[in-house]
Protein backbone atom coordinates (compact mmCIF):
# COMPACT_ATOMS: atom_id res chain seq x y z
CA UNK A 1 0.00 0.00 0.00
CA UNK A 2 1.69 3.72 -1.04
CA UNK A 3 1.35 5.82 1.69
CA UNK A 4 -0.98 9.02 0.86
CA UNK A 5 2.04 11.63 0.74
CA UNK A 6 3.82 9.34 -1.99
CA UNK A 7 0.20 9.18 -3.43
CA UNK A 8 0.07 13.14 -3.46
CA UNK A 9 3.33 13.23 -5.34
CA UNK A 10 2.64 10.94 -7.75
CA UNK A 11 -0.53 12.74 -9.20
CA UNK A 12 1.41 16.22 -8.44
CA UNK A 13 3.42 14.95 -11.37
CA UNK A 14 1.72 12.68 -13.35
CA UNK A 15 -1.76 14.39 -13.37
CA UNK A 16 -0.37 17.79 -14.89
CA UNK A 17 2.21 15.49 -17.33
CA UNK A 18 -1.30 14.00 -18.39
CA UNK A 19 -2.97 16.77 -19.43
CA UNK A 20 -0.28 18.63 -21.11
CA UNK A 21 0.20 14.78 -23.25
CA UNK A 22 -3.57 15.28 -23.88
CA UNK A 23 -3.49 19.04 -24.68
CA UNK A 24 -0.44 18.62 -27.30
CA UNK A 25 -3.02 17.03 -29.96
CA UNK A 26 -4.51 19.70 -29.90
CA UNK A 27 -4.53 21.61 -33.58
CA UNK A 28 -2.92 18.95 -34.98
CA UNK A 29 -6.04 18.32 -37.34
CA UNK A 30 -5.20 21.98 -38.74
CA UNK A 31 -1.79 21.95 -39.08
CA UNK A 32 -2.09 19.12 -41.07
CA UNK A 33 -5.09 20.61 -43.43
CA UNK A 34 -2.81 24.14 -43.38
CA UNK A 35 0.34 22.27 -44.62
CA UNK A 36 -1.91 20.52 -47.45
CA UNK A 37 -3.26 23.67 -48.85
CA UNK A 38 -0.19 25.70 -48.90
CA UNK A 39 1.84 23.24 -50.70
CA UNK A 40 -1.24 22.88 -53.05
CA UNK A 41 -0.60 26.87 -53.62
CA UNK A 42 1.03 27.71 -57.02
CA UNK A 43 1.76 31.68 -56.46
CA UNK A 44 1.82 34.38 -59.15
CA UNK A 45 3.29 37.10 -57.52
CA UNK A 46 6.88 36.22 -57.69
CA UNK A 47 8.85 39.77 -57.66
CA UNK A 48 12.62 40.01 -57.57
CA UNK A 49 14.71 38.88 -55.25
CA UNK A 50 17.78 38.59 -53.23
CA UNK A 51 18.94 35.21 -51.46
CA UNK A 52 21.56 36.12 -49.03
CA UNK A 53 23.36 33.02 -46.96
CA UNK A 54 26.08 33.55 -44.80
CA UNK A 55 29.40 30.90 -45.14
CA UNK A 56 32.13 30.78 -42.26
CA UNK A 57 34.18 27.44 -42.89
CA UNK A 58 33.01 24.57 -44.24
CA UNK A 59 30.09 22.30 -43.34
CA UNK A 60 28.98 18.94 -44.79
CA UNK A 61 28.57 19.08 -48.15
CA UNK A 62 28.74 22.80 -48.50
CA UNK A 63 29.28 23.04 -52.34
CA UNK A 64 26.08 21.45 -53.43
CA UNK A 65 24.33 23.17 -50.48
CA UNK A 66 25.37 26.40 -52.62
CA UNK A 67 24.59 25.07 -55.61
CA UNK A 68 21.26 24.44 -54.35
CA UNK A 69 20.63 27.90 -53.65
CA UNK A 70 21.72 29.06 -57.34
CA UNK A 71 19.44 26.55 -58.85
CA UNK A 72 16.37 28.09 -57.99
CA UNK A 73 12.72 27.31 -59.66
CA UNK A 74 12.42 31.12 -59.23
CA UNK A 75 12.15 33.80 -62.08
CA UNK A 76 14.09 36.41 -61.06
CA UNK A 77 16.69 36.31 -57.85
CA UNK A 78 20.09 36.98 -56.90
CA UNK A 79 21.89 34.91 -54.70
CA UNK A 80 25.10 36.47 -52.18
CA UNK A 81 27.59 34.66 -50.41
CA UNK A 82 28.30 36.95 -47.31
CA UNK A 83 31.20 36.20 -45.04
CA UNK A 84 33.37 38.37 -42.82
CA UNK A 85 36.93 37.79 -45.24
CA UNK A 86 37.80 35.37 -47.89
CA UNK A 87 39.56 33.14 -45.97
CA UNK A 88 35.92 32.12 -44.36
CA UNK A 89 35.24 30.85 -47.54
CA UNK A 90 36.68 27.50 -48.75
CA UNK A 91 37.67 26.79 -51.52
CA UNK A 92 35.95 25.14 -54.89
CA UNK A 93 32.38 25.61 -52.80
CA UNK A 94 31.17 28.18 -54.77
CA UNK A 95 28.35 28.28 -57.72
CA UNK A 96 28.97 30.30 -60.99
CA UNK A 97 26.30 31.91 -60.30
CA UNK A 98 26.89 34.45 -56.77
CA UNK A 99 27.95 37.76 -55.89
CA UNK A 100 30.60 37.44 -52.84
CA UNK A 101 29.95 40.03 -50.27
CA UNK A 102 32.73 40.39 -47.87
CA UNK A 103 31.77 42.40 -44.37
CA UNK A 104 35.31 42.97 -42.68
CA UNK A 105 33.16 44.20 -40.06
CA UNK A 106 34.25 45.11 -36.47
CA UNK A 107 31.21 45.71 -34.85
CA UNK A 108 31.99 43.86 -31.22
CA UNK A 109 28.39 44.61 -29.97
CA UNK A 110 26.67 42.84 -33.03
CA UNK A 111 27.05 39.16 -33.98
CA UNK A 112 29.34 38.35 -36.75
CA UNK A 113 26.54 36.76 -38.71
CA UNK A 114 24.71 39.66 -38.26
CA UNK A 115 27.51 42.19 -39.53
CA UNK A 116 27.64 39.93 -42.58
CA UNK A 117 23.85 40.36 -43.17
CA UNK A 118 24.26 43.51 -43.13
CA UNK A 119 27.07 43.95 -45.14
CA UNK A 120 24.77 41.94 -48.20
CA UNK A 121 21.88 43.47 -47.43
CA UNK A 122 23.53 46.73 -48.41
CA UNK A 123 25.11 45.44 -51.32
CA UNK A 124 21.61 43.68 -52.82
CA UNK A 125 20.37 44.95 -55.96
CA UNK A 126 18.16 48.07 -55.90
CA UNK A 127 15.16 45.94 -57.91
CA UNK A 128 14.98 43.13 -55.55
CA UNK A 129 11.72 43.69 -53.83
CA UNK A 130 12.04 40.56 -51.23
CA UNK A 131 15.11 39.31 -49.47
CA UNK A 132 14.95 35.86 -48.48
CA UNK A 133 17.88 34.89 -45.75
CA UNK A 134 19.53 30.92 -45.82
CA UNK A 135 22.27 28.99 -44.06
CA UNK A 136 24.85 27.42 -45.01
CA UNK A 137 24.18 23.82 -43.75
CA UNK A 138 20.67 23.58 -45.63
CA UNK A 139 19.87 21.88 -49.03
CA UNK A 140 17.13 23.58 -50.07
CA UNK A 141 14.31 22.02 -52.94
CA UNK A 142 14.50 24.19 -56.29
CA UNK A 143 10.86 25.53 -55.21
CA UNK A 144 11.96 26.65 -51.47
CA UNK A 145 12.27 30.28 -52.86
CA UNK A 146 8.47 30.21 -54.14
CA UNK A 147 7.69 29.02 -50.84
CA UNK A 148 9.07 31.24 -49.12
CA UNK A 149 7.76 34.14 -51.07
CA UNK A 150 4.22 33.11 -51.64
CA UNK A 151 2.82 34.50 -48.11
CA UNK A 152 4.39 37.58 -48.20
CA UNK A 153 1.49 39.12 -50.53
CA UNK A 154 -0.99 38.18 -47.78
CA UNK A 155 -2.20 41.01 -45.81
CA UNK A 156 -0.93 41.31 -42.52
CA UNK A 157 2.28 39.02 -43.09
CA UNK A 158 5.52 40.57 -42.66
CA UNK A 159 7.55 37.68 -42.83
CA UNK A 160 7.47 33.89 -43.65
CA UNK A 161 9.22 31.21 -42.82
CA UNK A 162 10.36 27.64 -43.51
CA UNK A 163 11.93 25.05 -40.82
CA UNK A 164 15.31 22.44 -41.34
CA UNK A 165 14.39 19.06 -41.14
CA UNK A 166 17.42 16.43 -40.20
CA UNK A 167 17.95 13.59 -43.19
CA UNK A 168 21.34 12.33 -41.98
CA UNK A 169 22.32 9.57 -44.89
CA UNK A 170 23.74 7.27 -44.11
CA UNK A 171 22.14 7.62 -40.74
CA UNK A 172 23.86 7.53 -37.13
CA UNK A 173 22.39 7.44 -33.53
CA UNK A 174 23.32 11.04 -32.57
CA UNK A 175 22.42 12.63 -36.03
CA UNK A 176 18.51 10.77 -36.16
CA UNK A 177 18.23 12.11 -32.39
CA UNK A 178 19.12 15.59 -33.15
CA UNK A 179 16.33 15.15 -36.11
CA UNK A 180 14.06 13.74 -33.89
CA UNK A 181 15.17 16.92 -30.99
CA UNK A 182 14.60 19.74 -33.51
CA UNK A 183 11.12 18.43 -34.75
CA UNK A 184 9.52 19.47 -31.92
CA UNK A 185 9.88 23.40 -32.73
CA UNK A 186 8.90 22.56 -36.32
CA UNK A 187 5.78 20.97 -34.91
CA UNK A 188 4.97 24.40 -33.55
CA UNK A 189 4.90 26.16 -37.00
CA UNK A 190 1.32 26.38 -38.46
CA UNK A 191 -1.61 28.45 -39.58
CA UNK A 192 -1.56 32.12 -38.53
CA UNK A 193 0.81 34.26 -36.95
CA UNK A 194 3.50 31.99 -35.84
CA UNK A 195 6.11 33.10 -32.63
CA UNK A 196 9.34 33.05 -34.57
CA UNK A 197 11.34 32.52 -37.84
CA UNK A 198 13.81 30.51 -38.44
CA UNK A 199 17.40 31.80 -40.07
CA UNK A 200 17.90 29.43 -42.34
CA UNK A 201 15.20 29.75 -43.85
CA UNK A 202 12.94 33.25 -44.04
CA UNK A 203 12.01 35.88 -46.19
CA UNK A 204 11.02 39.91 -45.92
CA UNK A 205 9.98 42.59 -48.56
CA UNK A 206 12.81 44.99 -48.44
CA UNK A 207 10.59 47.80 -47.31
CA UNK A 208 8.71 45.80 -44.73
CA UNK A 209 12.21 44.84 -43.79
CA UNK A 210 13.50 48.50 -42.93
CA UNK A 211 9.84 49.88 -42.29
CA UNK A 212 9.75 47.55 -39.14
CA UNK A 213 13.35 48.59 -38.10
CA UNK A 214 14.83 45.28 -38.55
CA UNK A 215 18.42 46.60 -38.47
CA UNK A 216 18.14 48.30 -35.18
CA UNK A 217 17.26 45.09 -33.73
CA UNK A 218 19.39 43.74 -35.27
CA UNK A 219 22.04 46.37 -33.68
CA UNK A 220 24.05 45.03 -30.71
CA UNK A 221 22.44 41.04 -31.35
CA UNK A 222 23.40 37.88 -31.06
CA UNK A 223 20.89 35.72 -32.66
CA UNK A 224 19.45 37.23 -36.37
CA UNK A 225 16.08 35.58 -36.68
CA UNK A 226 14.71 35.88 -32.91
CA UNK A 227 15.50 39.79 -33.37
CA UNK A 228 13.71 39.95 -36.76
CA UNK A 229 10.71 38.28 -35.20
CA UNK A 230 10.68 41.03 -32.82
CA UNK A 231 10.61 43.49 -35.33
CA UNK A 232 8.19 42.12 -37.30
CA UNK A 233 6.02 41.65 -34.19
CA UNK A 234 6.73 44.92 -32.83
CA UNK A 235 5.69 46.34 -36.21
CA UNK A 236 1.92 44.77 -36.14
CA UNK A 237 2.59 42.33 -37.98
CA UNK A 238 2.43 38.03 -38.47
CA UNK A 239 5.01 35.23 -39.57
CA UNK A 240 3.53 33.06 -41.62
CA UNK A 241 4.50 29.09 -41.96
CA UNK A 242 5.54 27.97 -45.35
CA UNK A 243 5.84 23.84 -45.12
CA UNK A 244 7.44 24.17 -49.12
CA UNK A 245 10.52 26.02 -47.76
CA UNK A 246 11.51 22.86 -45.27
CA UNK A 247 14.71 22.64 -45.66
CA UNK A 248 16.86 19.28 -45.59
CA UNK A 249 20.04 18.90 -43.39
CA UNK A 250 22.14 16.21 -44.57
CA UNK A 251 24.68 17.16 -41.67
CA UNK A 252 26.07 14.62 -39.49
CA UNK A 253 26.87 15.25 -35.87
CA UNK A 254 28.82 13.37 -32.54
CA UNK A 255 27.52 13.16 -29.33
CA UNK A 256 29.45 15.88 -27.84
CA UNK A 257 28.75 18.55 -30.86
CA UNK A 258 25.24 17.51 -30.44
CA UNK A 259 24.85 18.29 -26.82
CA UNK A 260 27.07 21.65 -27.37
CA UNK A 261 24.42 22.35 -30.48
CA UNK A 262 20.90 22.45 -27.98
CA UNK A 263 22.99 24.00 -25.02
CA UNK A 264 23.50 26.79 -27.37
CA UNK A 265 20.00 26.71 -29.13
CA UNK A 266 18.34 26.96 -26.20
CA UNK A 267 20.69 29.20 -24.11
CA UNK A 268 19.85 31.90 -26.76
CA UNK A 269 16.17 30.74 -26.70
CA UNK A 270 15.89 31.57 -22.93
CA UNK A 271 17.66 35.54 -23.70
CA UNK A 272 15.66 36.33 -26.64
CA UNK A 273 12.47 34.11 -26.30
CA UNK A 274 11.90 34.28 -22.81
CA UNK A 275 8.27 33.60 -23.61
CA UNK A 276 9.26 30.30 -25.56
CA UNK A 277 11.90 29.04 -22.87
CA UNK A 278 9.85 29.50 -19.76
CA UNK A 279 6.83 27.32 -20.50
CA UNK A 280 9.12 24.80 -22.24
CA UNK A 281 10.93 24.07 -19.32
CA UNK A 282 8.19 24.21 -16.98
CA UNK A 283 6.51 21.59 -19.12
CA UNK A 284 9.42 19.46 -19.57
CA UNK A 285 9.73 19.33 -16.23
CA UNK A 286 6.24 17.80 -15.41
CA UNK A 287 6.84 15.59 -18.39
CA UNK A 288 9.53 14.01 -17.50
CA UNK A 289 8.65 14.11 -13.57
CA UNK A 290 5.40 12.53 -14.56
CA UNK A 291 7.04 10.10 -16.79
CA UNK A 292 9.24 8.90 -13.98
CA UNK A 293 6.98 8.70 -11.78
CA UNK A 294 5.04 6.33 -13.09
CA UNK A 295 7.84 4.12 -14.24
CA UNK A 296 8.78 4.00 -10.43
CA UNK A 297 4.94 3.35 -9.57
CA UNK A 298 4.67 0.48 -12.05
CA UNK A 299 7.66 -1.31 -11.12
CA UNK A 300 6.63 -1.05 -7.34
CA UNK A 301 3.37 -3.27 -9.30
CA UNK A 302 0.64 0.12 -9.35
CA UNK A 303 -1.47 -1.27 -12.63
CA UNK A 304 -2.71 2.64 -12.93
CA UNK A 305 0.53 4.23 -12.62
CA UNK A 306 1.63 1.53 -15.68
CA UNK A 307 -1.99 3.17 -17.88
CA UNK A 308 -0.97 6.59 -16.92
CA UNK A 309 2.44 5.91 -18.71
CA UNK A 310 0.99 4.55 -21.81
CA UNK A 311 -1.41 7.75 -21.61
CA UNK A 312 1.18 10.35 -21.48
CA UNK A 313 3.68 8.64 -23.54
CA UNK A 314 1.32 7.67 -26.39
CA UNK A 315 0.21 11.55 -27.66
CA UNK A 316 3.79 12.51 -27.83
CA UNK A 317 4.65 9.57 -30.25
CA UNK A 318 1.59 10.31 -32.13
CA UNK A 319 2.44 13.95 -32.32
CA UNK A 320 6.14 12.78 -33.55
CA UNK A 321 4.69 10.46 -36.46
CA UNK A 322 2.55 13.07 -37.64
CA UNK A 323 5.73 15.56 -37.68
CA UNK A 324 7.50 13.36 -39.70
CA UNK A 325 4.27 12.52 -42.23
CA UNK A 326 4.37 16.36 -42.44
CA UNK A 327 7.59 16.62 -43.92
CA UNK A 328 7.19 13.94 -45.65
CA UNK A 329 4.55 15.70 -47.28
CA UNK A 330 7.17 18.95 -47.64
CA UNK A 331 10.20 17.00 -48.98
CA UNK A 332 8.55 14.67 -51.80
CA UNK A 333 12.02 14.19 -53.06
CA UNK A 334 13.13 12.48 -50.13
CA UNK A 335 9.96 9.45 -49.49
CA UNK A 336 12.71 7.09 -49.47
CA UNK A 337 14.53 8.56 -46.75
CA UNK A 338 11.12 8.74 -44.70
CA UNK A 339 9.73 4.99 -45.35
CA UNK A 340 13.12 3.83 -43.67
CA UNK A 341 13.59 6.43 -40.72
CA UNK A 342 10.40 8.06 -40.40
CA UNK A 343 9.84 5.44 -37.21
CA UNK A 344 12.21 7.50 -34.97
CA UNK A 345 10.12 10.14 -34.69
CA UNK A 346 7.52 8.12 -32.81
CA UNK A 347 10.06 5.70 -31.09
CA UNK A 348 12.09 8.14 -29.43
CA UNK A 349 10.03 10.43 -28.95
CA UNK A 350 10.30 9.69 -25.05
CA UNK A 351 13.87 9.89 -24.72
CA UNK A 352 13.67 13.18 -27.04
CA UNK A 353 11.59 14.64 -24.05
CA UNK A 354 14.30 13.98 -21.03
CA UNK A 355 16.95 15.18 -23.93
CA UNK A 356 14.83 18.86 -24.13
CA UNK A 357 15.06 18.97 -20.11
CA UNK A 358 18.83 18.31 -20.69
CA UNK A 359 18.89 21.43 -22.88
CA UNK A 360 16.74 23.40 -21.34
CA UNK A 361 18.21 23.07 -17.62
CA UNK A 362 21.77 23.72 -18.79
CA UNK A 363 20.87 26.62 -20.79
CA UNK A 364 19.60 28.05 -17.63
CA UNK A 365 23.00 28.84 -16.07
CA UNK A 366 24.64 29.67 -19.62
CA UNK A 367 26.55 32.86 -19.14
CA UNK A 368 28.06 32.92 -22.81
CA UNK A 369 27.75 30.43 -26.13
CA UNK A 370 30.38 29.10 -28.44
CA UNK A 371 29.08 30.35 -31.97
CA UNK A 372 31.59 28.99 -35.03
CA UNK A 373 34.62 29.68 -33.52
CA UNK A 374 33.63 32.79 -31.35
CA UNK A 375 32.39 33.01 -27.75
CA UNK A 376 29.57 35.53 -27.43
CA UNK A 377 28.40 36.58 -23.98
CA UNK A 378 24.64 35.99 -23.26
CA UNK A 379 23.23 39.42 -22.37
CA UNK A 380 19.83 40.94 -23.75
CA UNK A 381 19.52 43.12 -26.40
CA UNK A 382 23.62 42.02 -27.16
CA UNK A 383 26.12 39.97 -28.93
Amino acid sequence: MIALPLVFLYWFLAGPALLLAALSLRGERKRADYVARRLAERPRDLPPATVIVPVKGYDEGLRENLGALAALDYPDYELIVTAHSAGDIPPGVLPARVKVVLAHATDAGSSEKIQNLMAAVRAARKRSQVLAFADSDGRVTSGWLRALVAPLAEPGVGASTGFRWFLPDPPDFWSLMRGVWDAVAAGTLGAGNNRFAWGGAMAIRKEVFFEARVPEFWRGALTDDYTLSQAVHAAGLGIAYAPGALTPCREHITGGRFFGWIHRQMAITRIYAPRLWWPGLIAHIFYCGGMAASIVASIRGNRLAEWALIAQLSPGMLKGLNRATLAKASLPEHEAWFKRHAWVHAIWAPLATWVWLIALVSSAFARSVEWRGRRYALKRGGG
